[in-house]
């Protein structure tokens, strides 16, 4: 044994010998080279000011660097325990900030065997190009820092021996260099980031990737743009897999479902990537499975396999957001260390498995948004989850019912969710004694019953409370309400119940949401109903009975909604003296659909962050305060629609961040206000039924983001410029001037240019919604716009299909000359209205392309020639009026034109053939000598009967057909056709008559 130990004391002697970098242990192992290139480094860089104040807990490791201690215990420094090589640098969360490669001679990368380097959540100003010279690197982390620029290819060719790479959350930028493909050694990779896309991998660079990294294990690139990756690609990742996290990457195509049976794959997540389609395997997954995140990829479609019961490491499996359906198997029982199961927004139905019910750790089940039905066929059966782990359960939208107070909840749930169901009577007692619940949700089903405060008073840790669209629940109004109180309850859902009087027991400090609105609430709101609202954010009382608000609640609202109530007299008055300085936070006034009256006071504009102010369909009279243009720097919608006001619209907006405005349905005088070019983003403008006298506001086309323009019914006049086709005019998608008295041709540079008519809608027209409370589930969509349109002979409000609704309507004007050709390329036009002018020539062909068409209007003008027969194209077409005009030749017959009647075409006196009675001759004429009518015998009916139809039109003229019947032989569907030609004349003779509004 002595023997053996002098041998191997003379070889490690030797060792020593022979290489004059490797130093003899010592107490030092750091070698004084590297310990002056560290020293050098921590010198040339800088430090963030605010580092130790972010969520990350950075701090400043480099501060610990000191000459006099061995480099190799500096905070961040790691050596090789044999050599004294340092062969690690993690400096990560250490406040470092700015570029990565500025300098080439960094001496921190003169450190020729480093193995390993960490500079995570750094913000590095320094110089570190010399990174490239440690060729022995293995390890190199640069997380979360927040560098600039791109990564340079240097760094994978120079670097050839890494093992792990990590340059997440990091702040580079851009194309991944496609020499990361030389890294064989890598085992692991992580590129993600926390925006999309701060990297690009192009589909070349990953295809080597994939084939070249043999060795790889871990492989992260969330929110990396792989738009042009071809999903096949990753069938050539090795077998070795055991982390695929690609997460909001942009991948589209058919994920290849052989990437499932990877056999050591442990976590693959690809959620987030919309355009993703795929299947689940049937068999054969991979055994070790313990995270499965395919959410919202939108393609994932067929049965959810039976084979997930053989997963039993899986902790948690995320499907939502996909196509899956059929029901859920029941094999979930046997995924004993499942932890959170989310399989929402899907086409899933049937039953609840009963498995579900008992797994012993699950925390999250989220099974919403699908049609699943109560588990037991008999609905008086109760339903325990035994779920001791359970946190948070959601189950709403479905189609689950029964009696819900049979239902048993485990007492640890924080989260419930059951709205949206079909579950009636009463509340169960159980869920009142489950003390830790944060958030209750069961709007939207039949519930029964008053809701005590005694009740409520248990659920001590409540925060969020959902009773609404529950018709036959009710909350108590006793006396003794305002005993209890809930010092954590933010927020009350209790709209579209049985309210009658504001409820005394959600009197708490600390509530910011308050929504009783469509209810039956009547009276004020007095001094002693709004205490201990002081600290109210939201406050909804609309759709019910309200006349006075005698109390103002608190000073912190930024949303009042009180909008259809019985709300009468000033504004000022009805709003408890409105104390303006109180409301510096408001950010939403909606009033409308009241009765006030007076005028619009001017103190409304102290409303300085103001965001939507509705006071539409009252009774305000007087002129526009002259300031409501930009009074808030803030504000997106101006809403004074149908109203009493007059006077001039004030040329005073400078607000930029204007979108909408409703001033239509007045009686407001003068010209556009041509301030309005500065309000550069807006969307919607409103201007119809004044009496606004003015030519064709050329400026409009100054703004780039209108999409409606609604002029109609007022005294514009004169020629349209040939600027209204102008480029910039190019998102209008909803125009309306009739009702004027413009007077020229159509410039043909208007239909070549209005881009948003010649392309399919997209839908991209958002109504307001600033507002998003818990996940967006209260005030997304909150305000919506509406215009009205005059279509199918019927004037509709468009609310949410204004967004996509596109329309013309240039009717009752005095246009004259050709309909130009150019009107058959706006193929996405569904409504086109050109009646009531002095249109000439014949109907341009080019109409057959206009294939969403729904309603167009021609009438009335001095139109001639043949409808074109490619006008049958038009199989969207449901409303059709070519009457008073001069066209000739025969009706075309296919598709929608076989369903029109005789009103589509009367006073054309030379068209012929069906439905119209006239016949054509060989020559495709009206044959003048052909009958109106055809005889038919058997046809005569009791002239009771006959009076009967034309009773709709009047007694006089029920008499008078039923006298034509019986002493000419007509027959009764000719009866018919007189009645309404006969009507169809009198309503355009009492439309001729009626004296106009303005």
């Amino acid at each position: 044994m002595g023997i053996l130990c002098l041998v191997l004391l003379f070889m490690l002697h030797l060792s020593w010998s022979s290489s004059s970098t490797v130093p003899p242990p010592s107490s030092h192992l750091c070698l004084p080279r590297q310990r002056a290139a560290l020293i050098q480094f921590k010198n040339s860089i800088f430090l963030n000011d605010y580092c130790g104040d972010d969520y990350y807990n950075d701090y400043p490791k480099t501060e610990s660097w000191n000459k006099s201690i061995d480099c190799c215990s500096w905070e961040g420094v790691k050596c090789d325990e044999l050599t004294g090589h340092v062969i690690g640098i993690d400096l990560s969360h250490s406040c470092l900030t700015g570029s990565l490669f500025a300098d080439s001679n960094n001496s921190v990368f003169r450190l020729d065997r480093l193995q390993w380097l960490d500079l995570s959540s750094n913000r590095i100003d320094g110089s570190l190009s010399s990174l490239f010279h440690l060729h022995g690197l293995q390890r190199l982390n640069l997380a979360f820092n927040n560098f600039d620029g791109a990564i340079p290819s240097e760094l994978f060719t120079q670097l050839v021996r890494l093992t792990h790479l990590n340059l997440s959350f990091s702040g580079f930028s851009g194309q991944i260099p496609n020499q990361i493909s030389l890294l064989s050694s890598l085992v692991s990779l992580d590129l993600s980031s926390f925006s999309f896309p701060n990297f690009t991998f192009d589909g070349r660079g990953f295809d080597m990737l994939a084939t070249n990294l043999t060795k790889l294990r871990y492989l992260v690139l969330d929110r990396v743009d792989m738009s042009d990756v071809a999903v096949t690609s990753f069938l050539n990742l090795t077998s070795s897999l055991q982390r695929l996290s690609l997460t909001i990457c942009e991948l589209r195509g058919e994920f290849p479902s052989q990437v499932f049976q990877f056999p050591n794959l442990k976590l693959i997540g690809l959620g987030g990537n919309q355009n993703l389609r795929g299947y689940l395997p049937k068999t054969n997954w991979s055994s070790g499975l313990e995270s499965l995140d395919l959410s919202y990829c939108g393609g994932f479609r067929g049965l959810i396999p039976s084979s997930f019961g053989n997963l039993n490491r899986i902790a948690s499996i995320y499907l939502s957001g996909n196509l899956f359906e059929g029901q859920i198997p029941d094999v979930f029982g046997n995924l004993t260390k499942l932890t959170s199961l989310r399989i929402s927004r899907c086409n899933l139905s049937g039953p609840l498995p009963l498995t579900m019910f008992n797994l012993p750790k699950i925390i999250t089940l989220d099974l919403s948004h699908n049609r699943l039905e109560a588990p037991f066929p008999n609905h008086d059966s109760d339903w325990l989850f035994t779920l001791p782990s359970l946190l948070d359960l959601d189950l709403s939208h479905n189609k689950l019912a029964g009696p819900i107070d049979r239902i048993q909840m485990p007492s640890s749930l924080q989260l419930i969710d059951l709205s949206s169901n079909d579950f009636h009577g009463p509340l169960p007692y159980s869920i009142f004694d489950l003390v830790n619940l944060t958030s209750l949700r069961l709007s939207s089903n039949n519930s029964s019953g008053v809701i005590e405060s005694d009740m409520l008073s248990k659920l001590t840790s409540l925060q969020f409370l959902d009773l609404s669209n529950n018709s036959l629940l009710s909350l108590s109004t006793r006396d003794d309400d305002v005993n209890h109180s809930f010092p954590r309850l933010a927020t009350v859902l209790f709209s579209s119940c049985r309210v009658s009087q504001f409820p005394g027991f959600f009197r708490t400090s600390n509530l910011e949401v308050l929504d009783l609105s469509n209810n039956t609430i009547s009276g004020g709101i007095s001094k002693w109903e709004a205490q201990g609202w002081e600290a109210l954010k939201v406050l909804n009382l609309s759709h019910n009975s309200l006349t006075t608000l005698e109390q103002f609640p608190g000073k912190e609202l930024e949303l009042l909604d009180l909008r259809s109530n019985l709300l009468e007299g000033s504004i000022l008055s009805t709003c408890m003296n409105l104390q303006i300085p109180d409301l510096h936070q408001l950010r939403a006034l909606l009033i409308s659909e009241n009765r006030l009256t007076g005028s619009i006071p001017s103190s409304i504009c102290n409303l300085t962050v103001l965001l939507i102010l509705d006071l539409s369909e009252n009774s305000f009279s007087g002129t526009i305060p002259e300031c409501l243009g930009n009074f808030s720097y803030n504000l997106r919608l101006i809403d004074l629609q149908m109203n009493d006001l007059n006077g001039r619209i004030p040329d005073s907006f400078q607000n930029s961040e204007l979108t909408h405005l409703f001033l239509n349905d007045n009686r407001l005088e003068g010209i556009v206000p041509p301030s309005l070019t500065n309000s550069s983003k807006l969307e919607v403008l409103n201007l119809g039924n004044n009496k606004l006298t003015d030519r064709f506001p050329h400026w409009l086309a100054s703004l780039p983001s209108l999409q409606v323009l609604i002029l109609r019914h007022n005294r514009f006049h004169g020629s349209l410029p040939h600027s209204i086709g102008s480029s910039n005019f190019s998102s209008l998608r909803m125009i309306d001037l009739s009702g004027n008295e413009f007077t020229s041709t159509l410039p043909t540079e208007l239909f070549r240019n209005l881009r948003a008519m010649r392309e399919k809608p997209k839908g991209n027209h958002s109504d307001l919604s600033f507002y998003k409370y818990e996940d967006g589930k209260y005030i997304t969509e909150y305000y919506q716009t509406s215009v009205n349109v005059t279509t199918k002979k019927l004037e509709i409000e468009l609310i949410k299909t204004a967004a996509i609704f596109v329309s013309m309507d240039l009717s009752n004007n005095q246009f004259f000359g050709q309909i130009p050709e150019e009107v058959g390329q706006l193929i996405s036009l569904q409504m086109l209205n050109f009646s009531h002018n002095n249109f000439t020539s014949p109907i341009p062909s080019s109409f057959g392309n206009l294939v969403a068409l729904e309603s167009l209007d021609l009438s009335s003008n001095k139109l001639g020639g043949r409808i074109p027969s490619q006008m049958t194209k038009l199989t969207f077409l449901s409303v059709l009026n070519l009457s008073e005009n001069d066209l000739v030749g025969p009706i075309p017959h296919g598709n929608q034109f076989d369903t029109f009647g005789n009103d589509s075409y009367i006073g054309n006196l030379g068209l012929c053939g069906l439905p119209l009675s006239k016949q054509c001759n060989n020559h495709g004429e009206a044959d003048p000598l052909a009958p109106s009518v055809a005889e038919h015998e058997d046809s005569q009916v009791p002239f009771w009967q006959v009076v009967m139809m034309g009773y709709g039109s009047g007694v006089v003229l029920g008499l008078s057909l039923g006298y034509i019947v019986f002493t000419t032989g007509r027959p009764w569907w000719f009866v018919r056709a007189v009645e309404r030609d006969l009507q169809y004349r009198f309503t355009n003779w009492i439309r001729r008559k009626r004296p106009k509004r303005n």
